[in-house]
């Protein structure tokens, strides 16, 4: 029954390419119990839906391809089989201890993998660090073990000539072994055609024909190009994973006035943290009191740091700056920002692209081809055309490795993981490499005005004094607005405040719905209102109407202060564009993008910002006016993005082509839509859309260099000009040259 279905995820050592994904996913769907399985090659990780105890069986299972397997949550320690239930024989495994055999030991104080929720303790610290060190890792030692023993033989070749096919033989088995027992694990499992099957083939057969040196030197270099494949997947795994070393482990927490050090992930909701200036923040939260500059690169990019008051959002990660700060907690650390970034891009990784599902289509139909063409390469000619049996034997077993589709399999998921990865280090979230895939593809491109284009706050930009001088108007005015939540009264207030203004004691203070607020200061009658409630009481003069007007047309929005029946002077607010507004919408026009503003606002007050950005203005829309303009722009022929701040206008982020939500790593910004901005800069999209084409650039020229040396090396090999070395050289040097290609996809998105 569906709701015995449970999700278990797991830590898969090992891992690092598409076709290890596919073994695994293959051999996991056939144990019972199963119902789903998502993998990520890109993150090293497994989540299985399943139901009853299959935990024991599918690490079994797993652990008999060669990888080790370790759950992040569902299973408990009592759970798991013992090593000996799953001894591995020398395939690399990132665990501390043997490279025969998977320890799953987690002891107490070690590393957390990450700080989502779903962490499990690992043996080997933090992850990335093994892998950094290659001659730690189980492909490192036995790459250095078969080097040394291909050494050895060819020494002892040397020295006695006599014993060379045999120690030959001997060198290339200590490699052989454990590649040969994974490819019998993996037939059984349901992958016959996999790279270690071709390989053992390869090589038995050359030994048979004997050519036991070349043999045992095309397992070395096979070794070795698992070995380079794996430390530069651990590369593009630690660009995301970095993030999760953001969070402090601890916390200083306030309890009954007095302050104690506890561990960060223990913080509840609600919990008052002292941040000490030069401390990172340890959760997401509101100030609550001090002030200070923070530095948000680590988390958004942003490479200024942001002034923060009481009432600003911080998030964890983020580093403090000169002024000590008490913050509200309001996440747990499995649902702060650095965390849900991290399920993200984990989830987006695990959704294929378009062009990476029609690759693994295409790959398993290539790889038995390339197996009948082999065996065809190898007996029609001798059969036919009195060929030599040992020349084309030995080059159908070349074909073999040439026809190896690891290269091809993975041009197209190093690329998206690497451009995921990177994005995310700059604030971007691109949920999958379908959406990665769609924006490249993006001709229009539809802005909200408020809170997108714009700041969405208003801020004051004139003040005319009648009579009366500008900073008592301001000063009066600040006074009467004390305690209005209003928007406009945070401009007047805030414009108080930087003036370093005292405001005077209001007596009598009162909200007139619709029209403004009145008081008194000092004996003196006061009135702060729309242009059009002043006027009713205090009739304006022709000229004060004409200045009114004039600010009006500007897009702005005027309050008139009222002093003792005689009007004392006007202020004048407008919601102004974000500081990068134009820049961002000249970058996508650059890029022959199509940009509109959709708003619900007046035409005249959009007509002024879109006038200032040099964009077309659709205003006082409905949110389905906006749905059907998205419509007609998709029937025009465009393909619309809709960017907006991910809680209004529902229906037009539904119906564009992706839909991209602006916000400060709120709960909409991170969840509703295909794509978000962290940090809100509209110079993100026009980003987006470069990453997008980059990477498409970069997965063409990498099915491109894996078909191309396929293509080269088949030719050279059928005439005779190459061998063995070359053949396992165009497999394993085109999956390092197609990994090494994809990382340069890591480089500042500005650089890419």
């Amino acid at each position: 029954m569906e709701s015995n279905v449970r999700e278990t995820r797991y830590r898969v050592e090992g891992m690092d390419c598409a076709s290890c994904a596919a073994k695994i996913d293959t051999a996991v769907r056939r144990v019972a119990g199963v119902e789903d399985v998502k993998i990520s090659a890109a993150m090293g990780t497994m989540t299985v839906r399943h139901t009853g105890a299959v935990g024991p069986v599918i690490i079994r299972k797993v652990g008999g391809l060669g990888y080790g397997l370790s759950p992040m949550d569902g299973l408990t320690q009592s759970e798991l089989p013992h090593a000996d239930d799953h001894d591995c024989c020398g395939h690399a495994h990132e665990h501390a201890g043997c490279a025969h055999r998977h320890g799953h030991e987690h002891p107490k104080g070690g590393a957390s993998a990450f700080l989502n929720g779903v962490s499990v303790k690992s043996s080997a610290g933090p992850r990335g660090h093994a892998a950094d060190r290659w001659w730690r890792t189980g492909k490192g030692r036995l790459a250095v073990a078969c080097g040394i023993a291909l050494a050895v033989a060819y020494a002892a070749g040397k020295f006695v000539p006599a014993s060379g096919p045999w120690v030959f033989t001997l060198a290339m088995l200590v490699g052989l072994l454990p590649i040969a027992r994974r490819a019998v694990m993996a037939a059984f499992a349901g992958t016959p055609f996999s790279i270690e099957m071709l390989m053992t083939i390869a090589a038995l057969g050359a030994v048979v024909i004997g050519a036991g040196e070349e043999a045992a030197m095309v397992v070395f270099l096979f070794l070795i190009g698992e070995l380079l494949e794996g430390v530069a997947a651990s590369k593009a795994r630690a660009s995301i994973e970095a993030l999760t070393a953001l969070v402090p482990k601890s916390a200083l927490m306030e309890t009954d006035g007095a302050t104690r050090e506890v561990p960060a992930e223990s913080l509840p909701v609600g919990a008052i943290i002292l941040v000490r200036p030069g401390d990172r923040v340890s959760a997401d939260g509101v100030i609550v009191a001090g002030e200070s500059s923070i530095d948000e690169a680590p988390v958004t990019g942003e490479s200024t740091p942001v002034s923060k008051e009481t009432g600003d959002s911080v998030f964890a990660g983020t580093v403090n700056g000169a002024g000590a700060l008490r913050i509200r907690v309001t996440a747990a650390s499995a649902d702060n920002t650095i965390a849900r970034v991290v399920k993200l891009v984990e989830a987006a990784q695990e959704s294929k692209a378009p062009t990476e599902r029609f690759i693994d289509r295409f790959s398993r139909y290539y790889t038995p081809a390339v197996v009948l063409v082999s065996v065809l390469v190898a007996i029609v000619p001798p059969l036919f055309w009195d060929g030599i049996w040992q020349d084309w034997i030995y080059k159908g077993l070349a074909l073999l490795l040439i026809g190896c589709p690891c290269a091809l399999v993975i041009s197209t998921p190093a690329a998206i993981a690497a451009s995921l990865s990177e994005a995310a280090r700059r604030g971007l979230l691109i949920k999958g490499g379908a959406v990665l895939e769609d924006l490249g593809r993006i001709t229009a491109a539809a802005f909200d005005k408020t809170g997108t284009l714009t700041q969405g706050k208003p801020v004051m930009t004139d003040v005319v004094g009648f009579d009366m001088a500008e900073a008592e108007v301001v000063r009066h005015a600040a006074a009467l607005e004390q305690g209005s939540g209003h928007p406009l009264a945070g401009a007047v207030l805030s414009r108080a405040e930087s003036d370093g203004l005292t405001l005077p004691r209001v007596e009598d203070a009162k909200a007139i719905g619709g029209k403004g607020i009145s008081g008194s200061v000092a004996g003196a009658a006061l009135f702060l209102g729309s242009s059009q409630a002043a006027d009713q009481r205090v009739p304006l003069t022709a000229g004060q109407k004409e200045l009114i007007a004039a600010l009006h047309d500007q897009g702005k929005t005027v309050s008139v202060l009222l002093a003792d029946g005689r009007a004392a002077g006007i202020l004048a607010m407008r919601d102004e564009p974000r500081a990068d507004a134009a820049k961002g919408v000249k970058a996508l026009t650059n890029l022959g993008i199509r940009v509109v503003m959709l708003t619900g606002d007046n035409r005249r007050t959009a007509e002024t910002i879109g006038g200032r950005l040099g964009i077309e203005v659709r205003s006082e829309l409905l949110p389905e006016d906006k749905q059907r303009i998205i419509r007609e722009l998709q029937a025009e022929g465009f393909a619309v993005a809709k960017i907006g701040d991910g809680i209004n206008d529902a229906p037009a982020l539904a119906a564009a082509d992706v839909g991209i939500a602006m916000g400060g790593g709120t709960d909409v910004a991170l969840e509703t839509a295909d794509a978000a901005s962290l940090h809100a800069r509209v110079s993100d999209i026009a980003a987006m859309v470069g990453l997008s084409r980059a990477t498409m650039r970069n997965i063409y020229q990498n099915i491109g260099m894996a078909l191309g040396l396929k293509a080269v090396f088949l030719a050279t090999t059928v005439a005779g000009v190459t061998g063995l070395w070359p053949a396992i050289l165009a497999d394993t040097g085109a999956t390092v040259l197609v990994t090494a290609n994809a990382l340069r996809l890591l480089r500042p998105i500005d650089r890419v």
